[in-house]
């Protein structure tokens, strides 16, 4: 049995047991955190729309943290204009316990 949730703007298609690593959210490490956007339940038959209304997706926060830096580089030929700046991304990796639907 699979879901497609959405959280943080991105869709993520998971199952029992998975570990994905999502937007960060506002919960300490070893809490319970459900995502109620279902979009789709897969299975024997797939259901979404008004099939997976009321459906959610509980799941286990296992750390905080950022992603490695990106290097986000600007340059103008001709110019002289170049930038050069960095990112790391906040991000919470979670284990996905239940799918209830």
């Amino acid at each position: 049995m699979y879901a497609v949730i959405a959280t943080g703007g991105k869709q993520y298609k998971v199952s029992e047991g998975d570990i994905i690593r999502v937007e960060k959210l506002g919960a300490e490490k070893g809490e319970t955190v459900t995502f109620d956007q279902v979009l789709a339940i897969g299975g024997d038959a797939l259901k979404f729309g008004g099939d997976v209304k009321g459906a959610t997706v509980e799941a286990e926060v296992l750390q905080q943290g950022r992603e490695r830096k990106l290097v986000v580089y600007k340059y103008k030929p001709k110019t002289g204009y170049h930038k050069k700046n960095g990112h790391r991304q906040y991000y919470t990796a979670v284990r996905i316990n239940k799918i209830n639907g």
